[in-house]
């Protein structure tokens, strides 16, 4: 059997959803797809490029939206985007550390970072104010699911005391993410109508 991009990236986040990032080596994935590790190398250079590729498998669809969301207004579209980035990343075990380790060697694709700063140009800021304020935003999603992530992550190994469980906290990870995000789009609100 010929061994495929898709079957090493299929089987490298097999090993991320189970195991974690820590225990995710090319020659742990060798093994479970059967080949020597070199063998990971003829599509993949290095450990780096396979978890940009995670990272972009990952948030493939924060920007595929249908035709009533583009139609959205641009504080309801960068929420939609804001919240699909963060369920993909907590859709995979250390998704957050894997996003943000790739995003910060600059190898994932920028594509939800576009999309982002499309939106907040189209809620009025100037092209380059936009790009950075997608900037700050994909931070704070980064920053915020690490943080959601490997809190259950130590509660799941018994490290927080019980009463200290993300499971019982109120307010709650989502609710800190969307009062984040709340702040992001008044902010704008904010700035637009000082400069009127």
């Amino acid at each position: 059997m010929q061994l495929r991009r898709h079957d090493v990236l299929s089987g490298a986040i097999a090993i991320l959803d189970e195991y974690g990032l820590g225990d995710l080596t090319m020659r742990r994935l060798g093994a479970a797809l059967g080949v020597q590790a070199g063998a990971l190398y003829w599509h993949f250079p290095n450990k780096q490029s396979l978890l940009a590729a995670i990272t972009d498998e990952m948030l493939a669809p924060v920007t595929v939206e249908p035709a009533a969301a583009a139609a959205a207004a641009w504080d309801e579209r960068l929420r939609t985007l804001a919240r699909r980035m963060r369920d993909g990343l907590l859709a995979h075990r250390d998704g957050a550390e894997v996003a943000t380790a790739s995003y910060a060697a600059r190898l994932a694709s920028d594509a939800p970072r576009h999309a982002m700063a499309d939106a907040f140009a189209e809620g009025g800021l100037p092209v380059q104010e936009a790009a950075m304020a997608a900037r700050a935003l994909f931070s704070f999603i980064l920053g915020q699911t690490m943080d959601e992530q490997s809190r259950m992550q130590m509660d799941s190994h018994g490290a927080l005391d019980p009463s200290d469980s993300p499971l019982f906290e109120s307010p709650s990870a989502a609710d800190y993410f969307e009062y984040g995000l709340g702040l992001f789009t008044d902010g704008v609100r904010s700035r637009l109508s000082g400069r009127l």
